[in-house]
C-alpha cells in the first residue's frame, strides 16, 4: 500500500516596496543554502496562515505586519530535486517603514543578508520555489506549479 501524500503548508512574504521585493540569502541551514529565498516558514500545528505569516516575518526580518495586511497573491504547488512536495501561500504586503519599521537580518545563523531586487529580476541563484512565487505574483496567476513534469 502506497503512503497518503503528506505536503507541509509554507507561507511565504512578498514585502513589495517599487516593484522590488525582499529575499534572504541562505546559509548554514542545509536547506536551499548558497540561494536567495522570500521570508517563509512552514506553519506550526494548529496556526492559521495569517498568524503563520506575521510570526515568520517578525522572526525572520524584524518586521511588524497587522494581520489585516497581507493579501494572498498566489498558491505555488513544489516539488523539490528529492521529489517531496509542499503548498505555498504567497502573501504580499506593500512595505511602509513607519508601520513595519525596516527589516533586518534578525536570523543571521540561518541567512547571511537580506536584499531587494527586482520582480522582474532575480538574481539566478534564486530557489526554483521563491521565484516561481515572484513570477505567479509578478504575472496575476492564482496557481503555479513548480518542480512537476
Amino acid at each position: 500500500m502506497i503512503a497518503p501524500p503528506v505536503h507541509p503548508v509554507d507561507v511565504l512574504l512578498l514585502l513589495t516596496h517599487a516593484g522590488h521585493v525582499l529575499l534572504a540569502l541562505r546559509e548554514d541551514t542545509g536547506y536551499a543554502d548558497g540561494q536567495w529565498n522570500l521570508p517563509s516558514g512552514k506553519l506550526e500545528v494548529g496556526e492559521d496562515a495569517i498568524s503563520g505569516l506575521v510570526r515568520e516575518a517578525r522572526e525572520e526580518i524584524g518586521v511588524r505586519l497587522d494581520p489585516a495586511e497581507p493579501r494572498m497573491v498566489t498558491t505555488v504547488h513544489h516539488r523539490n530535486s528529492a521529489g517531496l512536495a509542499r503548498v505555498g501561500l504567497a502573501f504580499a504586503v506593500p512595505f511602509d517603514p513607519a508601520r513595519h519599521g525596516e527589516p533586518v537580518n534578525a536570523e543571521p545563523h540561518k541567512c547571511t543578508k537580506i536584499e531587494w531586487f527586482p520582480a522582474d529580476m532575480l538574481p539566478p541563484n534564486t530557489y526554483p520555489y521563491t521565484a516561481a512565487c515572484v513570477r505567479a505574483f509578478h504575472d496575476g496567476e492564482p496557481l503555479a506549479l513548480s518542480g512537476w513534469s
